[in-house]
This record gives C-alpha cells, sequence and structure tokens, in this order.
C-alpha cells in the first residue's frame, strides 16, 4: 500500500460540521502529500472523477467504489500482467486512501474494513462488467 500519503488537517469524521463539509473528495485527492507521480496522479483522478463533487466525508466510500469497479473490470478481462501495472497500483492507491481517510473516523472503521472484504472478495465470481 502507499501508507504514507496523508495530510493532517483533512480528516474525514462524519460527525464534523463547519468549514471541513466544504472540503470535496476532488480537493481531498488533490491535496495528498506525496504526491503520486504524475500518470498515478492522473489516472486517480479519472478513476475518481464521478466523485469528485462528493463531501469529504464520502472519500473512503468513493474510494473504494472506484477501485472495486475498476478492480472488477481487470479480473472480468484477465489483465492482470505488466501491460496493467497503473491500474494495479490505481486499485492499491484507492483502497489505501479508503482505508486512511476512514482511520479519521475508527467508530466505522472495523464495519468499513468487514464490508470492503467481503465486496472485494466477491469480485472474481463477476459475470458482467
Amino acid at each position: 500500500g502507499l501508507g504514507t500519503m496523508s495530510t493532517p488537517g483533512y480528516g474525514v469524521d462524519e460527525s464534523s460540521s463547519g468549514g471541513s463539509n466544504m472540503l470535496t473528495v476532488g480537493l481531498w485527492l488533490a491535496d495528498r502529500r506525496p504526491a503520486p507521480p504524475a500518470a498515478l496522479a492522473a489516472r486517480l483522478r479519472e478513476l475518481l472523477t464521478p466523485y469528485l463533487s462528493w463531501p469529504v466525508a464520502r472519500v473512503p466510500d468513493a474510494c473504494l467504489e472506484a477501485g472495486e469497479r475498476l478492480l472488477g473490470t481487470l479480473l472480468i478481462s484477465g489483465a492482470t500482467e505488466r501491460g496493467s501495472a497503473l491500474d494495479l497500483l490505481a486499485v492499491d492507491s484507492l483502497v489505501t486512501y479508503a482505508f486512511q481517510a476512514a482511520a479519521d473516523n475508527p467508530d466505522r472503521i472495523e464495519v468499513r474494513a468487514a464490508q470492503a472484504m467481503q465486496r472485494i472478495s466477491a469480485l472474481p465470481h463477476t459475470q458482467s462488467v
């Protein structure tokens, strides 16, 4: 995982109020430090495009959903070799980001982890995109 990528001050505590409600998934993504390499950053932004305007509290959901969707596509197509390295790295980054963000709301992290494991473990059995 990319465990070193986090930014203090951009928590995603779902109970927070005030200014943090103005933050979005897009702003959160743009503020990752250290920034991912350019190609990976562009791919992550592309994968998260449908979620960029979501409130920052939904970063874990957005990252897991985007990562699950991409991983499912890769597994269905059998594209898990060297040519898919960027997408495989993107899946790893999205899952890592999801749990970094979820760690700011520790009351729900256990439930979120169980749900993510269940959903991801079901992916190889998916029959259609």
